[in-house]
């Protein structure tokens, strides 16, 4: 065996999928006991205390072209009726904040067949897994949002909420107890050995890294992971060279309209000393014409004609051009 080909072979060892790219987060959450624990993560409730999780068929549907880009919806059911929709985004998305609300009240509103009562409607959340900071503003990482009075703070119905959940905040070795702070560490690790750690914490998250583990040595499931890291690499390069070629055109246009701007001063400005050259001059030729010759002499040199031109187009002699200008 070659050198080359150990060095092949150890590199395949080594590999693990990233949970951060959407097709291996949604392989982990058909696991039903790794669903069960980060479900009972996001409801704050204990794992054994969740009777039932089920994978709504359409979990890899995309309804709009773009979601290609980056986004698989996980949606999942509990035995009670409470459904959760879970989106891991590793790019900047723009109306992030419309499209989780779009999505949301799609799914509250989807229960109610008709004929159904407004009663039977249950409890909705939309999880955002973001490696990106998306709220620049504050250091926190995880943020419950609710519907509330704006005055009072309190809590309007609890049956629509929304999680965030940024990855980029987190620090390394925060300590907090929380099964969903656990559980983000975890979508945040890069190696082995990450995942081994993180594995230690719960039975739920051994069996996160025991099913990532089977994901990453599947070679079908590792030529998806690769077509769609491949395809999020070609989107950021395609979104990075379309940022550069935008701010190139904005610079040429500023820079044409600081020329135009500029040949406006340069008349204005030889406008102004011919009207003064023009009127020490004016005992001569007259005041009003040679106010107006002056202005035509100077507004045509801060056009960039030479002297000949001037006088052609002033019909004057080039000492005279040279009398106005100096």
């Amino acid at each position: 065996m070659t050198q080359k080909t150990k060095k092949i072979q150890k590199t395949d060892s080594d590999f693990i999928m990233s949970p951060k790219v959407d097709v291996c987060f949604a392989g982990l959450m058909e696991n039903p006991t790794v669903r069960k624990g980060f479900c009972a993560a996001i409801l704050r409730v204990p794992p054994e205390t969740i009777e039932k999780t089920e994978l709504l068929l359409n979990h890899l549907q995309r309804d709009h072209a773009d979601d290609k880009l980056g986004i698989l919806d996980v949606r999942v059911c509990l035995l009670e009726g409470v459904q959760i929709n879970m989106e891991m985004q590793v790019k900047k998305y723009a109306f992030w904040d419309e499209r989780t609300l779009f999505y949301l009240c799609k799914m509250f509103s989807g229960q109610l067949k008709s004929g159904g009562s407004y009663g039977n409607l249950k409890k909705c959340i939309h999880v955002s897994i973001l490696d990106f900071i998306h709220f620049p503003k504050d250091k926190r990482f995880y943020r419950r949002i609710g519907f509330c009075d704006r005055k009072t703070g309190k809590l309007y119905s609890n049956k629509l909420e929304i999680q965030v959940l940024e990855l980029k905040k987190l620090p390394k070795e925060i300590k907090t107890g929380e099964d969903i702070v656990n559980w983000m560490h975890f979508f945040n690790g890069k190696s082995k050995e990450d995942f081994q750690q993180m594995a230690k914490e719960s039975i739920y998250l051994e069996e996160a890294y025991d099913t990532l583990q089977k994901l990453s040595a599947d070679d079908i499931k590792r030529l998806e992971y690769e077509a769609r890291e491949k395809a999020l690499k070609d989107y950021n390069t395609f979104v990075v060279d379309a940022a550069k070629r935008a701010a190139e055109r904005a610079a040429e246009r500023a820079a044409k309209q600081g020329e135009k701007r500029g040949e406006k001063r340069g008349e204005k400005r030889g406008e102004k000393r011919g009207e003064k050259r023009g009127r020490k001059i004016g005992e001569k030729i007259g005041e009003e014409n040679g106010i107006k010759l002056s202005k035509k002499v100077f507004k045509l040199q801060a056009q960039g004609e030479n002297e000949q031109n001037i006088a052609s187009e002033c019909n004057i002699t080039v000492e005279k051009v040279r009398q106005i200008l100096y």
